[in-house]
């Protein structure tokens, strides 16, 4: 398949900045990591993904590992070797074909009931987080991106998606004084190759690798793969190229003071929903990232924190319905359709979510089975 480079893409790659800034910037901030080394090396990946699968197939950070470092603030060490012991995890489960096991165990309905309670956490996350806590005037710019958006919506000529991010650039750099700031700070940085120690990696796995693996499981590799089915079903992306390119991804990202990362279905949904189609958004998308690292070294995160904390809001909420739309796709049966409504609220509500969603949805499923089996 090949890679276009218009403005469709270009407004695809901005699909899913609503969920990666704020994680990479809150990362940066709680381990004392250095901006321009995280957005370098999250930027290469995220180039490199688009190459590879030729899909909008983005780089996301590890949502459960963020949440840790981010309230435990995680010392960078131990941050690389999480993201060393995660990316063997899965490269040991890839070869030995346990991943292809363990996503044979969910059914249709709950893998659809995965999609939706993530669209439906993401939801949440959106107001609660960024678009409510804005105050009166991030509440005006949230609504002038709904209406941005809801006005162009699949506008061919004029992206939607386009529109909406030149507006948020130019009210941040109307309203903050980051561009002056940035004026006096341009300075190269560049890339040092270190390998956490074997005290970090076993503390990392302990205390970072262990709690996303559940969430892995299910919504980077299971979800994810039938994200890539449902959008393009002409290119068949298997789950051990999934858990190829994942673990890859993290063994090279902590070798270079990078952040743990996976693929995502929301990701995925995100930039096909501000009208990517091919790799050339992500690509574009990590360009971007790369540019400002060169460019501003440490102070790189300022340069992406001119989005609107609002507007990321009202991006991140386009990507959330992006993926409860899904769930409509799900197995015909009236009790099919009840277990993908009851996982996905599981998963978007229960602590540990994703475990105990996946673990709900799965039972559920096979209970009526079991039932005529056990039944006198």
């Amino acid at each position: 398949m090949f890679m276009r480079f218009d403005r469709h893409e270009l407004a695809g790659s901005f699909g899913d900045i609503g969920t990666d800034l704020p994680l990479l910037i809150g990362m940066i901030a709680a381990g004392g990591l250095d901006a321009g080394h995280v957005f370098l090396v999250f930027g290469s990946l995220q180039i490199l993904s688009g190459i590879y699968y030729r899909l909008p197939m983005p780089m996301q950070p590890l949502k459960a590992m963020a949440v840790i470092v981010i309230a435990g603030k995680l010392s960078p060490g131990i941050i690389y070797g999480g993201g060393v012991a995660i990316g063997v995890t899965m490269l040991a489960l890839t070869a030995t074909g346990l991943l292809a096991r363990v996503a044979a165990l969910f059914p249709l309905a709950v893998v659809r009931g995965i999609q939706f309670g993530l669209g439906l956490s993401l939801a949440l996350l959106a107001v609660r987080s960024y678009i409510w806590p804005s105050g009166v005037m991030g509440w005006y710019a949230a609504a002038g991106g709904f209406f941005i958006m809801l006005i162009l919506w699949q506008n061919r000529r004029l992206p939607a998606g386009l529109v909406l991010v030149a507006a948020a650039v130019l009210y941040g750099a109307l309203t903050q004084n980051t561009p002056t700031a940035l004026a006096t700070s341009w300075r190269a940085d560049w890339l040092t190759f270190q390998l956490p120690s074997a005290t970090d990696i076993a503390t990392g796995f302990l205390l970072l690798a262990l709690p996303q693996l559940p969430l892995s499981l299910a919504n980077s590799v299971v979800a994810t793969r039938q994200t890539c089915a449902d959008l393009f079903p002409d290119r068949d992306v298997s789950i051990r190229k999934i858990g190829v390119t994942y673990g890859v991804a993290n063994l090279v990202s902590a070798s270079f003071g990078g952040v743990p990362v996976c693929h995502g279905s929301g990701g995925l949904v995100g930039h096909h929903n501000f009208g990517a189609r091919t790799g050339a958004s992500v690509v574009i998308y990590g360009a971007i990232f790369v540019t400002a690292a060169l460019l501003f070294g440490h102070r790189a995160k300022d340069v992406l924190a001119l989005f609107p904390l609002s507007v990321l809001g009202v991006i991140l909420t386009f990507e959330a319905f992006g993926l409860m739309r899904l769930a409509r796709l799900t197995e015909p049966a009236k009790w099919a359709q009840f277990v993908t409504l009851a996982t996905g609220l599981v998963c978007a509500m229960a602590p540990h979510g994703f475990l105990v969603g996946s673990v709900t949805g799965i039972t559920l499923y096979h209970a009526p089975n079991l039932w005529r089996k056990v039944r006198p």
